[in-house]
């Protein structure tokens, strides 16, 4: 057994309804412009245009149901209700079909993002590490096994601000759905069991404050809740 000079970080892990086994989580990916509208809104106008990623680290993950300090660096802290895929097999240069047989489950996610630095970096060609990456910025229900529902690929992807609808969209709205992304990711990484994908938002992302409640709610898969706190 190795020593390490520090202790290692806890493994990062996510709840799964009805079973005591935790799903440990390695890396988070995350699909970017896979709504048409939300594209539109934040100045683009794709026409199925391949898929494009970015990563955040396993700290990032937090649990539904919590509190998230307002993060620091930022003056608009904003929302991205999706669906998230869990990985249960290995897939690698794959099709869609065997990409397919890969998606082990699913979950209601929140990628919160820096808004303001986001923006910073995409007018200076710089990565979106500040705008995305960071503490807690991945928030997540339990995961819902495929076994019990299927793969969702139509379904209300919603979310309210105190009670207050802010975006609602449609799963079947997504430019490419969970094989599809999950197919081209692989062309590029050896994919497998601990990889989430968050993948991607709908229109009407917007800006919380401290005291927010936040509740999304994906239909026939999970819902979450998260409250924003004071800045640390």
């Amino acid at each position: 057994m190795s020593d390490y000079i520090f202790p290692p970080a806890p493994q990062a892990s996510v709840a799964v309804r009805g079973r005591g086994e935790r799903y440990a989580v390695s890396r988070i990916f995350c699909v970017g412009r896979n709504y048409a509208a939300h594209a539109r809104e934040m100045g683009s106008d794709p026409d199925r245009e391949p898929p494009f990623f970015f990563c955040k680290p396993a700290s990032a993950l937090f649990p539904s149901g919590g509190t998230v300090a307002y993060p620091p660096g930022t003056r608009n802290f904003h929302y991205e209700m999706e669906l998230v895929i869990a990985l249960g097999a290995p897939v690698f240069k794959a099709g869609a079909e065997e990409a397919k047989a890969a998606l082990w489950g699913y979950a209601a996610g929140l990628d919160m993002t820096r808004r303001d630095l986001q923006n910073e970096a995409k007018a200076t060609g710089r990565p979106w590490d500040f705008g995305k990456a960071f503490e807690q910025s991945a928030v997540i229900s339990e995961l819902v096994p495929a076994a019990g529902i299927g793969h969702p690929m139509a379904g209300a992807i919603m979310l309210s601000v105190n009670g207050e609808e802010r975006q609602r969209g449609d799963l079947s709205d997504m430019i490419w759905n969970s094989a599809e992304i999950v197919a081209n990711l692989s062309q590029y990484y050896h994919l497998g069991p601990g990889d989430l994908i968050y993948t991607g938002t709908p229109e009407g992302v917007g800006p919380v404050k401290p005291g927010d409640q936040l509740q999304g709610l994906i239909e026939g898969v999970a819902a979450l809740t998260l409250t924003i706190g004071e800045p640390e």
